[in-house]
């Protein structure tokens, strides 16, 4: 900023405040202060949310931009898409674009030829596969069924985890298939990871300006209007609840007390499962049952101590964890850096500091042995086999990645206890290349956090998880171990509410003893009504092991005449081996009992899919 030129409204001291204060904020605090700003619309009154709306509105009256609709598209399979895609809209509807916010589930691709601006925001799931919400969308748009796109002009938003070897493959997919159907780019592709603030912001940025371009000069007045923060739009009606949305979100996380944390696993399990209760009193913080609660956890302090001495560190040298602010570099590796997971652009970075070899195992052509290597192995086992020590830390530090927030599916409904929040958290501890490994929240909650302890919370909306609109629609919930955890807050709103739909269960774990998880509250709603059916799955306790699938076949009469009276399936639990044979299981039901083949009984479940009566939350 440069505020001191010849024609600014401000005296010498206001512009040495303003130059110092601008630089220092990040885009939410800027949009938040716009917001306010925008609410003065009369001198000498107090910023209101109806003078930031009538500001806001005229504003994008008068530079109303001349340039066709935008559509926003999305798919998001753990809600992360669907906040960015709502931000979007937010913003582009804040500068005068007319806007349509929609998902790739609700769209077909033969829609696009009547689009001309697209912007597709969508992730990459685990080993390259599309979110649920965007599967056969983007099926259709590989296909010969998808139509010819010369009129589109498009940019894409691609989510994904560098720790996967199909890194953001879906987006990329997108991108390139828009091109070859004549699409032309309106802005670059922009890759994320899961730290993906900066890179979000930077794309966001980019498409709102492209599109002010086109609609030169008629927004010429509009632009200058935005923010400094390079297409920032000002705040919309509601600048307080603008505030409270982003003092507690994702990037300006709220403290939580935890007010309760038990071992609900019996003596004798081979598990260990922690039910986790937050205080939200003060938060703001609204969810929904699906929802999931992002939490920013700290890495073990015995391997953060291992790997500065490993790495001859001062652990009171202080470094940088933002681009204003410095801590010790104990703190810093504790709470700002992922240290537990390796990636082929942390090794590519960490090779320019190797002597031994690192260099080598980067080549293009050794990338099978770079991915059997960054498997089970963390930052620790890089600094010992690679000799990096005496590396300095500030520039060691610039190759880590951000601490990723960790998922979890809230476990109780706000409509019942409205001032907190309840989590289900297994334990994950094994050993792996000769060393003893942990999850790094999981062992955090199990061994180092106690009631009265503060951890940094959001609310992670997944709108792709929710109960039908309809209160008396039968539902069908599959979810063994801690994958049961969003059906104890559906049932928990269904019965504050009164909803009296049917519900029926089907829960898993190991043993009955020790590892029933919530026994005591499905017994009560199975006494009250609330629950309907409940079948149960104790793998352990038999000969033969024993899974949800195999009593979801057992049932199969029973649970096809349900979806065939309108029951809706909801999943949640592990992607790789649990939720794959729960959907074989359904196509097995399907088949046998609507007298199908394999081909439709696939067809079924994908009308389901597409009539969002198939939600799945998988991880």
């Amino acid at each position: 900023m440069r505020l001191r030129s010849t024609n600014s409204p401000f005296t010498s001291e206001q512009a040495d405040l303003l130059d110092k204060l601008l630089p220092s904020l990040d885009p939410h605090q800027m949009t938040w202060l716009a917001g306010d700003l925008a609410g003065l619309s009369d001198v000498g009154s107090p910023p209101t949310a109806a003078g930031a709306a009538r500001v806001a509105a005229g504003t994008a009256a008068a530079a109303a931009p001349a340039t066709p609709p935008v559509t926003v598209l999305y798919a998001s399979q753990t809600g992360n898409c669907a906040w960015l895609a709502q931000e979007t809209a937010r913003r582009l509807e804040a500068r005068g674009f007319a806007v349509t916010l929609t998902t790739m589930a609700a769209t077909k691709p033969r829609k696009l030829k009547d689009v001309s601006r697209l912007l597709v925001l969508v992730s990459t799931q685990g080993d390259g596969v599309p979110p649920d919400n965007g599967l056969l969308f983007y099926e259709d748009l590989l296909s010969k069924k998808a139509p010819a796109l010369e009129g589109l002009r498009y940019s894409v938003l691609a989510l994904g985890d560098v720790s996967y070897e199909d890194f953001c493959t879906i987006g990329r997919t997108v991108d390139r298939r828009l091109a070859e159907l004549g699409a032309q780019p309106l802005h670059p592709r922009v890759d994320c990871d899961l730290d993906f603030q900066e890179p979000s912001e930077g794309w966001m940025s980019g498409v709102i300006e492209a599109l002010a371009r086109e609609a030169q000069p008629a927004v010429s007045a509009g632009a200058q209007a935005g923010s400094a923060a390079g297409g920032v739009a000002v705040a919309t009606a509601g600048s307080a609840a603008s505030a409270a949305a982003v003092s507690n979100s994702r990037f300006h996380p709220f403290e939580s007390e935890i007010l309760e944390n038990i071992n609900l696993n019996g003596q004798g399990s081979g598990k260990e499962t922690h039910h986790i209760e937050l205080s939200l009193e003060g938060a703001g913080l609204a969810f929904e049952p699906g929802d999931s609660l992002g939490i920013y956890p700290q890495n073990d302090p015995h391997l953060v101590d291992l790997l500065i001495g490993e790495m001859g560190w001062r652990a009171e040298e202080p470094v940088p964890v933002s681009k204003t602010e410095e801590r010790p570099l104990r703190d810093a590796l504790a709470r700002h850096y992922e240290i537990t997971v390796l990636t082929r652009p942390l090794l590519q970075a960490a090779a320019t500091f190797s002597r031994d070899g690192l260099r080598e195992l980067v080549r293009p052509e050794k990338d099978p042995e770079l991915q059997a290597y960054v498997h089970g192995r963390d930052l620790l086992d890089l600094a010992r086999d690679f000799s990096l020590k005496g590396t300095p830390a500030r520039d060691f530090l610039r190759t880590l990645r951000r601490i990723p927030p960790r998922l979890y599916s809230i476990a109780s409904s706000r409509a019942a206890s409205p001032d907190e929040v309840d989590l289900v958290i297994v334990a994950v501890r094994y050993e792996s290349n000769g060393r003893k490994r942990s999850g790094v929240f999981s062992v955090q909650c199990a061994e180092r956090l106690e009631p009265g302890d503060r951890i940094p919370i959001y609310v992670n909306s997944n709108p792709a998880f929710r109960m039908p609109a309809d209160p008396d629609a039968p539902i069908i919930m599959i979810g063994p171990g801690t994958g049961v955890a969003p059906f104890r807050s559906f049932l928990q709103e269904r019965q504050e509410k009164g909803m009296t739909g049917e519900t029926w269960l089907f829960y898993g774990d190991r043993r009955f003893k020790t590892d029933f998880l919530y026994q005591v509250d499905w017994l009560q709603w199975l006494k009250s009504g609330a629950l309907t059916r409940m079948d149960v799955a104790f793998s352990r306790d038999g000969r033969e092991k024993l899974y949800v699938q195999h009593r979801m076949i057992e049932r199969s009469h029973d649970l096809f005449r349900w979806l065939e009276d309108g029951a809706s399936i909801y999943v949640c639990g592990d992607e790789k081996s649990m939720a794959p044979d729960v959907n074989a299981a359904l196509e097995r039901i399907i088949a046998a009992e609507g007298g199908m083949s394999g081909e439709k009984a696939t067809e079924y479940l994908a009308r389901l899919r597409e009539a969002n009566r198939y939600q799945r939350d998988v991880y």
